[in-house]
């Protein structure tokens, strides 16, 4: 491996150069290469599209009798990709391009052809005022009405520049941007004034609710005031006014009692529907003994007879007190009396 990396070799001092035998190959010897498809091409065989760039394994020979300028041209076969035709271009050095030789047509050449074009006509021109010098004349006039025309559209052009040189870009954009936060404070302040709107709304009808539960809440406390206050029908057994309590017998204590269930209960009168329901017990029949005498019977039956028509008449009106109270007080004052003489 050391020897394979060895820069400088051994010549002998008798070594001449002159006598290394020389290897005689053609001319048109053809080498294999490695290269890219130098334009877009078509096949002619079977119309396949092969695109600038595709790499090719390609024969490269030199063209024999065939120089520019000293320069050698090379030409290059390829295999269409399809069909396997071979197809054959070759350099050319004078306009630094490549040139379609055989096999397939080159694609999208109007450059080319238009600038080969515009070549033929400047030399067709040259050829004729060589001979002609009124053709001299005639393309020089032509040539000085297209050098003003063209400076006219020129002019034109500078001043439509100038013109729009003249407007103030920045200018515009910082307005368009001050008309922009004019806007969106607009609209902050609109946000804010329906916010506050609305609060504003809420809070009337809070205080608006507030007013009617206050003024449900007095009507209801006027009405409650506007209730005569009634006492519990047992209190007659409990409370007794100050005023009632100054009598020390027992007929005074009964009287205030019977006074509080009055005004609790109410009284019932002579005339009630009650008033009937109470019947006065009869009393028991006295025993009297006979007289002797027969001249004062007739006067006695006629006391019976009338006793008894008023015994009845007794029964038929309802039991009242003194003070006009019901019977009904008179059991409670009786209940009263019996507890307070157990007492």
């Amino acid at each position: 491996m050391s020897e394979r990396k060895v820069l400088n070799k051994y010549y002998p001092p008798d070594f001449d150069p002159a006598k290394i035998p020389k290897l005689k190959l053609p001319k048109d010897r053809q080498y294999v290469v490695r290269l890219m498809a130098p334009f877009n091409m078509r096949c002619k065989t079977c119309g396949e599209y092969i695109y600038k760039g595709k790499k090719f394994n390609a024969r490269k020979e030199t063209v024999q009798n065939e120089l520019y300028m000293g320069l050698p041209i090379f030409r290059f076969y390829i295999k269409c990709t399809r069909c396997l035709a071979e197809i054959t271009f070759k350099t050319d050095p004078e306009n630094t391009d490549y040139a379609m030789e055989h096999g397939a047509t080159r694609n999208f050449q109007a450059e080319k052809l238009i600038e080969e074009e515009g070549k033929r006509v400047q030399l067709e021109r040259e050829e004729e005022e060589l001979n002609n010098p009124m053709k001299v004349l005639e393309n020089r006039t032509k040539d000085s009405k297209m050098e003003m025309e063209v400076l006219e559209n020129l002019q034109e052009l500078k001043e439509l520049n100038q013109r729009q040189a003249q407007v103030d870009f920045e200018g515009m954009i910082d307005r368009y941007r001050d008309l922009e936060k004019k806007d969106k404070e607009r609209e902050k302040e609109e946000d804010e004034r329906e916010t506050k709107e609305m609060l504003d709304r809420a809070l009337m009808k809070r205080l608006r609710d507030s007013d009617s539960d206050s003024e449900k809440e007095e009507e209801s406390s006027s009405s409650q005031s506007k209730k005569p206050s009634t006492d519990k029908p047992t209190d007659i057994l409990t409370t007794v006014k100050p005023t009632e309590t100054q009598g020390t017998s027992a007929g005074g204590v009964k009287r205030a009692k019977v006074e509080s269930w009055e005004r609790s209960v109410g009284t019932l009168g002579g005339k009630g529907a009650l008033g009937s329901l109470v019947v006065r017990k009869k009393p028991a029949a006295a025993f009297i003994k006979p007289r002797p005498v027969a001249a004062a019977s007739a006067p006695t039956s006629q006391t019976d007879s009338k006793s008894s028509t008023a015994d009845s008449k007794n029964a038929s009106k309802p039991v009242t007190t003194q003070n006009g109270s019901s019977s009904l007080s008179l059991l409670g004052a009786y209940s009263d009396s019996d507890s307070n003489d157990s007492e």
